[in-house]
């Protein structure tokens, strides 16, 4: 048996709290038998909750009560203020600080986590601010999308921490051994795009980074899947996200509609039911479910608050699949060799300011 992943779970995170978090948990137990849960909630609804549940499963289940929840419509500064040191949300970051678990997993408000996130276990050396990257779905497989919402207005340098850590993410989740990197753009043309993607865009093409990047690609590349890893910042990555959940949606209601509407749709639908059952199930949001917060000393996973029991499975699968495949360490190495980078290039640049200068102190005693 593999060795024992433990996962901090905040079980009052999520619209429908224990009620969906804790069949979620009981769900990721059945299917990975390698995995381990500290759930951390208000301990009588969370017996409630379990109640029923195999006592092998409760086994690898251990209960530790908090006294406050934070609320989804909380902001994060309230939540802070509030929630210091005593709700579900901050104690299961604090395990993975203590190191009692290797990652957190929350369904609860995304704006609180990630700032309590960043409180408790902070930033990694050089990061100036956490991404939100998830799995998105693809006519390829599967592509690593960030920014999801986490950073408003990114500056070229976090855009390009964002590539380092897209990809390690990349080598992690989807197991290839070099993935391609995209920046989002308005083009694919090299003069086109607001001034901090071109910036970041002249970084990658450049710089000496173990990174393969692809160069600018555009929206309707992320469904083709055209790079394995698409860099954006927050406010058009959540967008983005957020469009493409409700045309899913609405490609369901559309095709769910229209094979209703008659006798001989009903009958075409029966024929081709393995076909659109195999459709659900690519276009189910709850298969991807699970966006990891990158560019922090621990890992944490934010499940969507309004998934069911699969979709926060999944979100649990992902925290262990990070943990398994050293998340953190990959990142650290990349960062490492972008800093290695960096100061011997901030080197190259004196020592030719310095020829630079010695030659026009001798151009002027020479004029002298």
């Amino acid at each position: 048996m593999a060795e024992v992943c433990t996962l901090a779970v905040d079980a009052m995170g999520g619209d429908d709290g224990p009620e969906m978090t804790v069949p979620g948990v009981l769900r990721a137990l059945r299917r990975h038998d390698d995995i381990r849960i500290l759930l951390f909630g208000d301990s009588a609804r969370l017996q409630v909750a379990l109640d029923g549940a195999p006592e092998a499963l409760r086994r690898r289940i251990e209960l530790r009560h908090a006294d406050v929840a934070i609320r989804m419509d909380e902001k994060p500064s309230q939540a802070l203020r509030k929630g210091r040191r005593v709700s579900s949300m901050w104690l299961a970051l604090e395990a993975v600080k203590k190191g009692e678990a290797q990652a957190a997993v929350s369904a609860g408000n995304t704006g609180a986590l990630m700032a309590m996130s960043v409180f408790v276990l902070r930033t990694m050396p050089g990061i100036k601010r956490p991404a939100i990257a998830g799995l998105w779905p693809t006519m390829r497989g599967h592509s690593i999308v960030l920014d999801l919402g986490a950073t408003i207005g990114a500056d070229a340098e976090q855009l390009v921490d964002y590539a380092i850590m897209g990809e390690a993410m990349a080598r992690a989740l989807l197991h290839l051994e070099q993935p391609s990197v995209g920046l989002l753009n308005v083009g694919v043309e090299e003069i086109k795009g607001v001034e901090e993607v071109r910036r970041a865009g002249g970084i990658l093409r450049n710089a000496a980074l173990p990174i393969r990047y692809h160069g600018f690609v555009e929206g309707n590349d992320i469904a083709c899947g055209t790079v394995d890893v698409f860099v954006t910042e927050g406010f058009t990555g959540n967008i983005a996200l957020k469009t493409a959940e409700g045309t899913a949606r609405q490609i369901a209601d559309f095709l769910k509609a229209e094979l209703k509407a008659g006798w001989l749709s009903r009958i075409g639908a029966l024929l081709a039911r393995r076909a659109f059952l195999s459709l659900k199930r690519k276009l189910d949001p709850r298969a991807s479910n699970g966006g990891i917060f990158l560019g922090l000393n621990g890992i944490v996973v934010k499940s969507h608050g309004g998934t069911d029991d699969v979709g926060f499975a999944n979100a649990l699968k992902h925290a262990r699949e990070v943990v398994r495949h050293d998340l953190i360490d990959k990142i650290a190495e990349d960062l490492a060799a972008k800093k290695q980078m960096s100061e011997l290039l901030q080197a190259d640049e004196e020592e030719a300011a310095a020829r630079q200068h010695t030659g026009a102190r001798r151009t002027t005693a020479a004029g002298g």
